[in-house]
């Protein structure tokens, strides 16, 4: 019988010199590479982690100047990507070929050592290099709890590149025994709302701003309408290339915000992520605000394809009334008037007063374990999670016995 895991993941902030910060930037651009080409050979043909790394594992040591091992981690990598995009089409969702333009790379036991001085070293596609972990100076920080404790076997991690500053997304799991597969029967969910300024907000109190994405919407609008006025031939191939970039662009950042959510989850042992159903959202939204659509459905599609790898399920639950409802378990007031602006959230009723997208993330999640209860609609979750503790609808709100550190120090 295989094995089943619970799996983790400890985000930490490394500190890399100027010559490893080279070596590890050409590396992910290497990585990038031979997983376009994985994909590019493979699209149509194969989905099979064995048939893909067979089919082009030549193709990508000539031609990139990945490592063997990284070579075969492309290959897996774009299996994935393949396999969560045939899941989505048999769930009659449109899909088209993966592109690859996040700034990451893929690690494991072979390609990364964690020495116990607080050290990991890590494979480019030169030389190896070797940087220091940025830990929490107390004993009890998050991710102590992984690299102290021989239960938590260390398996493939992330590494990725944001704002100039380096993160490793370290992976652990540990075998489940009895008591734990019961609890996952009872577990906790993650709620997530999707809005206009801020793309998406956590039940933990995670904003991810969407205003990259909006401005870079606005100058292709700007640049959509001086071209079509222009009618020339070279202005709609100019047109065409700027609309090929904004995909690409717009894809990156779903990609990142949707990892990052999903480590969300894993920090808060959540086995769920809840998000609104996106039913008709084409005639939810504005008509100035129909590329909000596209955004979120893709966001919620790299969500739930990421959350698989780590046996996290992705509900969908009825948007009805979340933005509008007091999220507090003892009242729970419906009222349009409760949101007297677009980010404010003030109930008539009782008073509670807090960002709406926020307001509406628990919400969200609230009626995920609501629909925990009802026999056609098992989710096996019971409790919502908060940045401060856990609610739930029969117990209200519970504080954790200690509390979840900062997933990055530093």
């Amino acid at each position: 019988m295989t094995a089943e895991y619970i799996r983790r993941t400890a985000i930490t902030r490394l500190a890399v010199s100027e010559s490893a910060h080279r070596l590890l930037e050409e590396t992910i651009s290497a990585w990038k590479q031979g997983c376009q080409i994985a994909v590019d050979a493979a699209w149509g043909v194969h989905k099979e982690q064995r048939r893909i790394q067979s089919l082009v594992y030549d193709k990508i040591r000539s031609r990139t100047s990945l490592g063997s091992q990284h070579a075969i981690l492309a290959t897996h990598q774009a299996a994935e990507a393949i396999q969560g995009c045939q899941a989505r089409k048999e769930n009659g969702r449109t899909v088209s070929k993966p592109e690859f333009s996040a700034p990451t790379v893929r690690y494991d036991s072979r390609t990364m050592t964690l020495f116990d001085d607080g050290t990991v070293s890590l494979a480019t596609i030169s030389s190896r290099v070797r940087c220091e972990l940025v830990l929490p100076e107390s004993d009890d920080g998050y991710q102590y709890q992984f690299l102290s404790n021989e239960d938590w076997e260390l398996t493939e991690s992330t590494l990725t590149i944001r704002d100039g500053e380096w993160y490793l997304h370290l992976g652990f799991r540990t075998a489940k025994n009895e008591s734990e597969q019961s609890a996952a029967e009872n577990g906790t969910v993650l709620g997530v709302d999707f809005g206009m300024e801020e793309l998406a907000v956590t039940s933990t109190g995670r904003f991810f701003s969407g205003g990259q994405l909006q401005d870079a919407r606005e100058h292709y609008d700007t640049l959509n309408r001086r071209l079509q006025q222009t009618g020339t031939r070279s202005a709609y191939e100019t047109l065409r290339n700027v609309s090929r970039r904004l995909r690409r662009f717009a894809s990156d950042q779903l990609h990142c915000i949707a990892s990052e959510i999903v480590s969300e989850a894993l920090s808060y042992n959540c086995s769920a992520i809840a998000v609104e159903d996106l039913t008709g959202i084409v005639d939810r939204l504005p008509s100035n605000h129909q590329f909000h659509s596209w955004a979120f459905r893709r966001l919620r599609s790299y969500i739930e394809y990421k959350a698989k790898r780590y046996n996290i399920v992705l509900l969908s639950v009825n948007p009805r009334n979340t933005s509008k409802s007091c999220s507090r378990t003892d009242c729970g007031h419906v009222d349009s008037k409760n949101r007297p602006a677009r980010e404010e959230f003030l109930c008539q009723e009782c008073g509670y007063e807090v960002h709406a997208d926020y307001n509406a993330a628990k919400n969200i999640g609230l009626q995920a374990v609501r629909c925990s209860h009802m026999p056609l609609h098992r989710t096996g979750v019971s409790q919502c999670a908060l940045k401060s503790g856990t609610i739930s609808s029969g117990e209200g709100f519970i504080p954790y016995t200690t509390q979840p550190d900062e997933r990055v120090h530093g």
